[in-house]
């Protein structure tokens, strides 16, 4: 079947949606705060520092992670929110730092071999 101009215009809304499936396929993940948010509030030290603040610090965290998810790679995203659900209740206050430093080294510049990271040794012995 020979393809012709006017059968482009049938082919566009399914490129769209396409490409709108592969973005959506992908969300923030749903973690289940309330484990994590009832030890806090147990293991309280402040009174201000309860369940209802800890609730409020995740849903802050989460909408954070909603608006900046695509800027981190899918091997990042899968390496954080591994290590954020092992062992204890997991955090979106947690991912969220992770995912920023995970995307810092990221754009380190490559070490030399000096493993001083390409800057110079007497630039670093100044840095205080």
């Amino acid at each position: 079947m020979k393809l012709t101009l006017i059968h482009m215009p049938a082919l566009l809304p399914v490129l769209l949606l396409g490409s709108q499936i592969v973005l959506a396929a992908d969300p923030v993940p749903k973690l289940d705060i309330g484990r994590s948010c009832r030890s806090a509030g147990a293991a309280a030290v402040m009174a201000t520092r309860d369940k209802a603040a800890c609730e409020r610090d995740e849903n802050v965290a989460r909408d954070k992670l909603e608006q900046e998810w695509s800027q981190f790679s899918p091997a990042q995203r899968t390496e954080c929110v591994r290590l954020v659900t092992l062992g204890g209740g997991p955090s979106y206050v947690e991912l969220l730092p992770c995912l920023e430093l995970a995307k810092q080294v990221k754009e380190l510049p490559a070490a030399d071999p000096n493993g001083n990271g390409g800057e110079p040794i007497e630039k670093l012995r100044h840095i205080k």
